[in-house]
């Protein structure tokens, strides 16, 4: 059975294109607060569970011992433009785990923003590994791997001892079994892991949490939380969603985004974890989803309500600005998941 369409894309007042998905919200005990589409079903999260990844980063006291600073460790659970400051930030990691760029096997990535990339075409210089996307997540799995004192060359293979933390940590969290079956290849060359929307919503309920976690865990995850509220333009950069709603919601929410149209968040305030997928993989659908669970759930002040309300309902302009339509969540989804949330 097809996923329901959740988010239509309007031209005039008439229906161009439609967004099927599904979400998943739970609580801190594990209950299904709210489920739409096939929560059950196993989807990669990609890069929407990095801050879950960078946990054994923190709870093996490498992130101490290294001296990361909360920007670093918020860069360790981004996928960040590849701006100067990302790159910095990144190259910083390596220096304090005595490593450079030419250790990171993420390979290289054009920066997202076009004045950047024409900062590189300008200075007759060309992309690297410390402009991916991922480069803080790999900086941090390469400081582990340097005070775990195993070798640094090949971290991105499964059976690497740095991913195997990543994998038990990643298993304890949503409570799956993440076997070879159901492992695919990330975009930045690590191990991905496909499972249903809902453990995923439960990782996510406890990471915000801390509820049901052993002490240390907990203790790693509030860290990451922390680190990422306070540095978001780290966790994204300049105009992301992800970077806008933790600045505006200051420490109510975290949210992170993953390719192919997934997101998880957490709500400590509700104890809630949420994570969704657009079927087709569209940001623009996935966006407008996950802005309308947290319209939805939270008591909003007037700079939250500002912001979500522009996500929610986020305008389609032609070339010179005009407004041709807009991306907005469908009736029958606002009706389930109004009926659904106290």
């Amino acid at each position: 059975m097809d996923n329901p369409a959740l988010v239509d894309v309007t031209r005039g007042t008439v229906i161009e294109s439609l967004h099927r998905g599904s979400i998943a919200i739970v609580d801190s005990a594990g209950k299904l607060v709210f489920g739409i589409g096939n929560v059950e079903s196993r989807v990669f999260p990609r890069s929407a569970i990095k801050a879950l990844q960078a946990l054994p980063l923190v709870e093996s006291g490498a992130a101490e011992a290294l001296d990361y600073s909360d920007a670093e460790l918020a860069l360790a659970c981004a996928s960040h433009n590849g701006e100067e400051v990302h790159a910095n930030s990144a190259r910083v990691m390596l220096m304090k785990a005595g490593l450079a760029e030419d250790n990171l096997e993420c390979g290289p990535q054009w920066p997202q923003r076009m004045e950047d990339a024409a900062k590189l075409i300008l200075a007759d210089e060309s992309p690297c590994g410390l402009h991916n996307n991922c480069s803080g997540k790999h900086a941090g799995f390469l400081g582990l791997a340097k005070v775990m004192g195993v070798e640094t060359r090949g971290y991105v293979n499964a059976e690497h001892p740095v991913q195997r933390e990543v994998r038990n940590v990643m298993e304890q969290m949503t409570g799956d079994t993440l076997s070879e079956d159901v492992c695919g290849t990330d975009g930045c060359s690590i191990p991905t892991y496909a499972s249903p929307l809902r453990s995923f919503a439960r990782a996510f309920a406890a990471f915000g949490t801390g509820e049901g976690l052993e002490p240390l865990r907990a203790e790693a995850a509030e860290r990451l939380f922390d680190a990422c509220i306070n540095e978001p333009y780290m966790v994204a950069g300049t105009g992301r969603f992800c970077t806008r709603v933790m600045e505006a919601f200051r420490g109510r929410v975290f949210v992170k985004t993953g390719a192919e149209g997934v997101f998880c968040a957490s709500i400590p305030e509700l104890g809630f974890g949420v994570a969704l997928k657009c079927d087709d993989g569209a940001t623009r659908a996935s966006e407008v989803m996950m802005a309308t669970v947290l319209e939805a759930m939270l008591e909003l002040n007037d700079d939250e309500a500002a912001l979500l309300d522009g996500l929610v309902n986020p305008p389609i302009l032609t070339r010179v600005g005009i407004q041709a339509g807009h991306i907005k969540p469908r009736e029958e989804f606002l009706t389930e998941l109004k009926a659904a949330l106290p």
